[in-house]
């Protein structure tokens, strides 16, 4: 099993014994505000390597690279005046922009899946000393198995990755429980290409633009989380559920029960007061905890597409979609 250092009691041995791990090649899980990340050296094509041997990964699908600030992420891509503003309104946090890559840049091809673009996010917290520590952009996807659910606490990712991993930094419950928003800026226009836990409203009131979303279907591989079963635990995912059958979980919304609930094998409530942040905090976690039942599906009750609805609903999308 992995070790577990705590970041907020024991700062200073996790920023060494992470450094160190990192410089090795070797790859680290890391809170951030979004989900916890696997992270590894970004110009390194044999940690790289091992992000995706470990999770599973299919190399086509890119890697968000993490930057301590927008000074070190300028140093690696080209940032349009747009995507710039869009950076400095939002970073840290969680966002992820997608930027030409820089020729003299050293991150590594494996990490960008091969494309003249890279996915560059600025966390918030404890992974911004990280950062800051280490010197380099660190590749950091989410620390799961490819196409399982996210993790969001330490023990997800122990429980996950047993003694495949070396050291899991543990900062707590993820605060925001969604990755973060990808956008790409092409000319005036800003596209959606994952929403996220960034609220694509409060973008548009920022840039005073509207948001355009991707309507083509089996569109290109342009960033993670754009593969169309994605996010899944083991047991099926039913969605808009009127009703529960015997023995599924379900997780609900806004605190309407449904009926046969009471012949359900465990019933969750993402957010009894109808709050979409609070949903979105809990969502992995509930369908971990879901999935830890054994039974032979999961109903979830219908979540408004407003706000970060709409991230919360992606996620379900891609869990209940068709496996390959």
């Amino acid at each position: 099993m992995a070790d577990i250092v705590d970041t907020r009691t024991d700062a200073a041995a996790a920023l060494e014994r992470a450094c160190e791990a990192l410089s090795r090649g070797v790859p680290v899980a890391i809170p951030t505000e979004t989900v916890y990340g696997l992270a590894a050296d970004a110009t390194d094509p044999l940690a790289i390597t091992r992000i995706y041997e470990m999770k599973g990964r299919p190399r086509f699908n890119p890697l968000i690279c993490h930057m301590a600030d927008l000074a070190m992420a300028e140093k690696h891509a080209v940032f349009d005046p747009l995507s710039r503003a869009l950076a400095q309104a939002f970073w840290p946090g969680p966002l992820t922009l997608i930027v030409p890559i820089r020729p003299e840049s050293a991150i590594h091809p494996l990490a960008r899946a091969g494309l003249d673009t890279v996915g560059i996010r600025v966390p918030a917290g404890f992974a911004s000393r990280l950062l800051t520590a280490f010197g380099r952009p660190l590749a950091a996807p989410s620390a799961n198995t490819s196409g399982r659910i996210s993790p969001t606490t330490a023990r997800h990712v122990a429980d996950d990755f047993g003694d495949r991993l070396e050291l899991v930094l543990d900062g707590g419950p993820a605060a925001v429980g969604l990755e973060s928003t990808i956008l790409k800026v092409e000319g005036d226009a800003i596209r959606l290409l994952r929403p996220g836990g960034l609220d694509v409203s409060e973008i548009e009131r920022v840039t005073g633009r509207r948001v355009q979303r991707n309507e083509k279907a089996g569109a290109a591989i342009e960033a993670p989380g754009m593969l169309a079963s994605h996010y899944a635990p083991v047991a099926p995912v039913r969605l808009d559920a009127s009703d529960v059958k015997p023995g599924e979980v379900l997780i609900r919304f806004g605190g309407a029960p449904l009926p046969g609930e009471d012949a359900a094998a465990l019933v969750l409530d993402l957010s009894p007061a109808g709050n979409l942040a609070e949903a979105a905090a809990n969502l992995f976690g509930y369908m971990k905890r879901a999935d830890a039942t054994g039974a032979g599906s999961i109903a979830f009750s219908p979540i408004p597409e407003t706000g970060l609805g709409e991230a919360i609903n992606d996620r379900l999308q891609r869990a209940a979609a068709p496996r390959g």
